[in-house]
């Protein structure tokens, strides 16, 4: 089951490219993944022959371009395991997927001392849409306590769930930590109590094989750039039966099914009535490049290489004295952060900028998991299919040469 990395490393001409006269090691996928050249000539595709707005026009050309458009929605369905497309819902990414939930479902379903759920190890986009719709409506936000190893505490979660529990929202995999959360306990504990569920799977959808109808999941969210696929493009999972209960988060074009001044406006079916305006047409059609790429490989392979390059990576920077990694749990996805004993991790990334390798410093997003470790930031890692052993080696020694230079 050996994968021919060289041969996947040139579908991706960015990595042949010079960072001070350095070869550029891109380890920032957590950030945001490089793309194949598949997607990006899939792009250029569209805008050469096959440009024009979809579902609106009878012409030829729009019928090309919806025709694609759906058949990329087509290829998520089975990418997720939903039941249908009307489960779904172009976005802009995670992001908005998490804002047109809370919103809508959020307008819907939470009232005044209801309580909705988060971790503390959740992404800033996790967190905020929650506060904001807390205040509006005068609900509670409860949040699960971690480990020290980054893991999730589930008798935490269990003590928090209560009569007034209306949703829980957690990450799949820990953006800082690359911790997988045990999503099918906390939507089984969910389940037994009536209680819907989103996961944030902006860190997963490259790495994990996802199943929302096995998960059972309320909502699934992931995000297109973070996978292979092009930037201003992601996906709303969500309950066919939940969906059709929600009101629209956008109005205008599209999402509506009939307008006039003297009745009341009726909204387009699903997926539509949650699609407002012009959709991302050729980063929806590359997405499905991104999505073949992806299955080409197969999820065994992916995972194969990459917790090989994660054991690895690991024994050799916990070699570095000074070392410390923030998330310790066995049970992780390609995804390490650490510090080093009195070296800011701006001053680190800057130093290994400086040689050629991309690297994630900072509190990512994900100020109050980092302030509950005790640091003001950390040193990312985030590997993907194209990484190598070599690179990690060549990381590992200038890490050391930026210690010596700080110290």
């Amino acid at each position: 089951m050996s994968l021919d990395i060289n041969a996947i490393r040139s579908q991706f001409p960015i990595l042949e490219t010079q960072v001070r006269n350095k070869k550029l090691v891109y380890f920032d996928n957590g950030a945001t993944s490089q793309k194949p050249l598949r997607v990006i000539n899939r792009i250029s595709h569209y805008y050469l022959h096959e440009n024009s707005n979809v579902h609106r026009g009878v012409h030829f050309l729009s019928q090309l371009a919806t025709d694609a458009m759906e058949q990329a929605r087509e290829k998520l369905v089975s990418f997720v395991h939903a039941e249908s497309i009307e489960e779904i819902i172009f976005t802009k990414g995670t992001t908005e997927s998490i804002n047109l939930v809370a919103h809508s479902f959020g307008n819907r379903f939470v009232g005044a001392e209801d309580e909705i759920i988060i971790s503390e190890m959740e992404h800033h986009a996790n967190l905020v849409p929650w506060q904001f719709l807390c205040k509006d409506k005068g609900a509670k936000l409860r949040v699960i306590k971690t480990h020290d190893d980054g893991s999730l505490d589930l008798n935490h979660l269990q003590s928090l769930i209560g009569p007034k529990t209306r949703l829980i929202s957690i990450a799949h995999v820990s953006n800082v930590t690359g911790v997988i959360n045990p999503v099918e306990e906390v939507v089984k504990m969910a389940q037994d109590k009536g209680i819907f569920t989103l996961i944030d799977g902006a860190q997963a959808s490259s790495h994990l094989q996802i199943d929302v109808q096995k998960l059972g999941c309320t909502f699934y969210v992931f995000s297109a750039h973070k996978m292979y696929g092009p930037m201003g493009v992601g996906v709303l999972y969500g309950q066919k039966a939940i969906l059709e209960q929600m009101p629209p988060y956008q109005s205008g074009g599209e999402m509506i099914d009939r307008v006039c001044f003297s009745e009341e406006t009726t909204f387009n079916v699903l997926p539509f009535k949650f699609e407002a305006g012009t959709p991302m047409v050729p980063e929806i059609i590359a997405f499905a490049e991104a999505i073949d790429f992806i299955n080409e490989i197969g999820f065994e392979k992916i995972q194969q290489h990459e917790h090989e390059l994660l054991s690895y990576a690991t024994e050799k920077l916990l070699a570095i004295d000074g070392l410390k990694i923030i998330g310790t749990h066995a049970h992780k996805s390609a995804v390490i952060s650490f510090v080093l004993q009195g070296l800011h991790p701006y001053d680190v990334g800057s130093l290994l900028d400086q040689m050629g390798f991309a690297l994630r410093t900072g509190n990512h997003c994900a100020q109050p998991f980092i302030q509950r470790h005790g640091v003001s930031g950390t040193v990312r890692l985030s590997l993907a299919i194209y990484n190598t052993l070599e690179e990690v080696d060549l990381m590992v020694e200038a890490l050391k040469k930026v210690k010596n230079m700080l110290s």
